[in-house]
């Protein structure tokens, strides 16, 4: 499928058209920069009423770290990051899981995902998801001990 049409289709309100669409470009993200240019676009997803827009265009910016030459990620990453602060629980273990890209890549940016990670509110969270949200950020911060 085309590269626009599956941009197009990954905000549609078809949810399963959407995420496969989504698992396309999440793809074709590992493999090449063909999605770079679109970074800015993925970062302003996050702000979707959608949580699953939200969660797409978290994951797809995150992905283009490894392809960041121009400081795309450094520039929005603190707006990105707002996702972290979802009302969705699974959009929050999504993101966190999406930033294990971005940490290989964005030394750089540890201290603003750490300082993000540390002081994050999981009371709104039920009891079954908060230890699971836990873990994750345990994961993410074990990860940028290295």
């Amino acid at each position: 499928m085309e590269l626009d049409i599956l941009l197009s289709v990954l905000t549609a309100k078809d949810t399963k058209q959407g995420y496969g669409a989504f698992l396309e470009l999440e793809r074709l993200s590992e493999e090449s920069d063909d999605l770079y240019p679109y970074t800015e676009r993925f970062a302003d997803m996050v702000s979707d009423r959608a949580w699953a827009v939200r969660c797409r265009g978290f994951r797809l910016f995150c992905k283009q770290a490894r392809w960041d030459t121009d400081g795309v990620i450094d520039r929005h990453l603190d707006r990105a990051l707002s996702i972290l602060e979802d009302e969705k629980p699974t959009a929050v273990r999504q993101a966190l899981a999406a930033l294990l890209d971005v940490v290989p890549y964005k030394r750089a940016l540890w201290p603003t995902i750490r300082k993000q990670l540390e002081s994050m509110d999981l009371t709104h969270y039920k009891d079954s998801m908060a230890p699971l949200i836990q873990k994750d950020i345990q994961r993410l911060l074990d990860t940028m001990q290295a």
